[in-house]
């Protein structure tokens, strides 16, 4: 067992012990007690109590030292409160400790090991613990086995059927407690047939718990009308349904999206006049929130009789949902505290996480002092918003204030301290923690390695992502997906894609978004042909591909140059996988047919795909009709998106603009651009100005288009001065101008400036104005800083 605290110790142990010193502590407001007075472990096991719902890990370690004071360090009823409190307090290293010094240990001391271990994630340790307790001739209950289950459902699932065995052979599977805990874990894994062997052939004798744990399953897997005929046949065999049986049913509706069944729902809790249920209310409260109804949300949270904190946190969460502004989000959390109520962990989550996307730091650091005075600043989840926060905020040095101050060393503190360094551009300072983090042992998880990798992109030794490859096929999460996808996300920005043959080797364990991943950093480096292998190696393995990997190939075929053969090929794929409903894959058929020259058959998806009535489509097609010369129709299919009531985007804008200026239509592409801000609310983009700029030069207004570069809200770029340059090129008649954007851009300070089309440009400019002596400086210039101009080629693809 010296083993099993060695190994975990180390991931919660707060530094120093000078807590141990306070002779007293205020919790609440009011409230003084004074320890002294406490020489029964009845009462300090009350003690004890208060720490954990005060979140007071200094009141909970006073209390330690008050114990072993009086000599209850070997009473077993005292050592497992002080495992229990240390272990909801977020540090299971010194409750370790306390189990590992106990003399006698019982059933209860094994449980909360294994329930601890479970909570914070250390899934090798409780398996570990779990299997000390049988080893050592303690036989678990019902509650061992339900804690068991839970790290089962994390990178154990293999060994939750052996576990689900061992239940049965102690008699247990028919235990109500043990039955719902195996229902739960054969849903957390996605395995609902055998969730329904469990339950479906003993329902007529199963308890209520039972239910509720059916229902949950089908909802945590969306299977929402399974749970409803769930909740039926409750009816029909006359099970009592309580609390948690609407609880399950709404948060299955909460799930799919099921707005209708959330309201039958609805009507049988009034009809069992569960209405007084805060819990039950709280679960309608968060439904219709999560399903876009606010005004029905608030109007029930008014209703709520006796509103605890889970009803403020479903209101809070529901309104920063809506995107609240941070003067609203201070007056509802000022009601919440004239209520009365103290804020808890997830209070602070949901509230900083809403700071951070306003970047309101005054509210925030009034939401920091408040969790320190409250005894939050131990707490993983707390510092870890923190954390974020104040990175987000662009307040590094704060965040690793909290960081350095937080006795907590949970996986997830760590995390939000990489993934804020990274995230504003110090991957030295990222790489460094990350470094310090292995020599502490803090175990990593797959977010560890999921920010550190993006870390390495940015760090200067291009072998820094390798060397963390290592360490992660070492740490056993080579086969997880979501890793694996931020690895090939870390080759394609580092150029590494030589490393893509090894990858290849290692498909098998991969998920579709690793697929979808790894074929569009091959589009983006143009590895058009590695798509198709790609392609055929996740056909090859009978997985079906998504609308992902549907867009990263179409996207791969639209940029080859004999793409018509493979996007008709892919269009039979998607028909036969019935994909051509998805307008995603739709609209990246139209763009690959327009690309590869076939406008016929971009068209004619795009008719087949009308009734999804999604401005995506339009845009490709109205894309497609201008890159081809079509502008007519493209600014039919333009009109006809108008009728239809959708509302285009910036991207449908610089197509019909495009188109507009291509066939001369400078009045019309003028009040195209117009309309922008007047008729739909958008604030113009570069490329819209570019394509503005372009129509005006390309037909001579020079002046207009040097006043839109003016205009702009944006300082211009070497591009759209090389436009104008090229307008008073072809124009010549306004040499005067040509100097000015030439001038222009030089003074950018870029590399752009002093290359070749600029001068090009301009000396251009000068010969057909004329000006040869003007025209030779430049020349001259060019030759003296050593610009040259590259010859010009084409080439076709056969």
């Amino acid at each position: 067992m010296r083993k099993l605290v060695t190994l975990a110790a180390k991931h919660s142990l707060p530094s120093g012990n000078r807590i141990l010193h306070f002779c007293s502590l205020t919790i609440e407001a009011g409230t003084h007690i004074t320890l002294g007075r406490y020489t029964d472990n009845i009462l300090l096991s009350d003690a004890l109590t208060s720490a954990v719902s005060s979140c007071s890990i200094a009141l909970g370690s006073q209390v330690h030292g008050q114990l072993l004071k009086l000599g209850f360090s070997g009473d077993v009823f005292s050592c497992n409160n002080l495992i229990r409190m240390y272990s909801k307090l977020g540090c299971l290293g010194w409750g370790l400790k306390v189990f590992d010094e106990m003399p006698d240990r019982n059933v209860v001391s094994w449980t909360l090991i294994i329930s601890g271990a479970a909570q914070h994630g250390h899934f090798d340790l409780g398996m570990k613990a779990f299997s000390g307790m049988v080893r050592g001739g303690v036989r678990p209950n019902e509650f061992s086995f339900g804690s068991v289950m839970k790290l089962c459902t994390g990178r154990l699932s293999g060994a939750g059927f052996g576990i689900h065995c061992f239940t049965v052979k102690l008699g247990l599977k028919d235990n109500p407690f043990v039955c719902s805990s195996t229902i739960n874990f054969y849903a957390k894994i996605g395995d609902l047939g055998s969730a329904e062997q469990l339950f479906f052939p003993s329902l007529k004798f199963l308890g209520a718990g039972c239910w509720n744990a059916m229902i949950e399953a089908y909802a945590q897997c969306g299977c929402n009308t399974e749970a409803t005929r769930v909740l039926s046949l409750m009816r029909r065999f006359s099970v009592s349904m309580d609390e948690y049986t609407y609880i399950s049913g709404l948060k299955g509706c909460a799930v799919t999206g099921d707005l209708q069944a959330g309201k039958v729902i609805h009507g049988l809790i009034i009809q069992g006049e569960f209405e007084h249920s805060t819990d039950v209310m709280n679960a309608l409260v968060d439904m219709y929130f999560k399903l876009g109804e606010s005004h029905s949300a608030l109007k029930l949270f008014e209703k709520i009789i006796n509103k605890d904190v889970i009803s403020w946190n479903s209101v809070f969460a529901g309104v920063c949902q809506d995107d609240s502004d941070a003067h609203d989000l201070r007056k509802l959390f000022n009601s919440f505290l004239s209520s009365g109520l103290r804020p808890s962990r997830i209070t602070f989550t949901i509230l900083l996480k809403q700071c951070a996307k306003l970047h309101d730091l005054n509210f925030g650091l009034r939401l920091y002092y408040l969790s320190i005075q409250l005894g939050f600043s131990d707490d993983a989840s707390v510092a870890g918003s923190l954390i974020d926060f104040f990175c987000r905020c662009d307040a590094t040095q704060m965040a690793r204030a909290v960081f350095d101050g937080t006795a907590s060393r949970h996986a997830s503190v760590w995390n939000a301290m990489i993934r804020g360094y990274t995230s504003n551009h110090c991957s030295l300072q990222a790489l460094e923690l990350f470094n310090k983090a292995r020599q502490l042992s803090i175990e990593a998880n797959e977010f560890t390695f999921a920010t550190i990798f993006e870390a390495s992109c940015g760090s200067e030794n291009s072998q820094t992502g390798q060397q963390i490859h290592g360490v992660l096929i070492k740490s056993g999460f080579a086969a997880h997906g979501f890793v694996y996808s931020s690895l090939l996300k870390t080759w394609s920005r580092a150029d590494l894609l030589a490393s893509f043959s090894q990858i290849l080797r290692d498909l098998d364990p991969l998920d579709l978004p690793c697929w979808s991943t790894m074929m569009s950093t091959l589009v983006r480096h143009g590895c058009y042909s590695e798509v198709i292998e790609v392609l055929r190696s996740l056909l090859d393995g009978g997985k079906k591909p998504d609308e992902f990997v549907f867009g990263s190939v179409l996207n791969s075929f639209a940029s080859m140059a004999a793409g018509r053969h493979h996007t008709d090929c892919a269009h039979s794929l998607v028909l036969k996988t019935g994909f051509q409903l998805h307008p995603f894959v739709a609209s990246a058929l139209i763009d690959a047919y327009a690309k590869c020259g076939s406008v016929d058959s971009a068209q004619s998806v795009f008719i087949d795909s009308l009734h999804h009535g999604d401005s995506v489509l339009f845009n490709s097609m109205i894309t497609g009709y201008a890159h081809h010369g079509l502008v007519n129709k493209a600014l039919e299919t333009f009109e006809l998106m108008k009728l239809a009531n959708l509302r285009p985007s910036l991207p449908t804008f610089v197509s019909v603009i495009s188109a507009c200026g291509h066939l001369g239509h400078v009045s019309r592409g003028l009040d195209v651009f117009q309309s922008i801000n007047s008729e739909h609310g958008l604030e113009p983009s570069p490329d819209v100005f570019g394509c503005v700029v372009d129509m005006l030069s390309r037909y001579g207004f020079l002046e207009d288009a040097k006043s839109v570069i003016e205009a702009m809200p944006f300082p211009a770029w070497p591009a759209i001065l090389r436009t104008l340059l090229s307008g008073c090129r072809i124009h010549g008649d306004n040499v005067g101008l040509g100097v000015w954007a030439a001038e222009k851009l030089r003074q950018l300070g870029n590399k752009d400036g002093d290359s070749a089309p600029g001068y090009v440009l301009l000396s251009r400019v000068y010969s057909e104005g004329s000006r040869w002596q003007d025209a030779a400086e430049v020349d001259q210039k060019m030759a003296s800083r050593g610009v040259r101009k590259d010859p010009a080629y084409s080439r076709i693809g056969v």
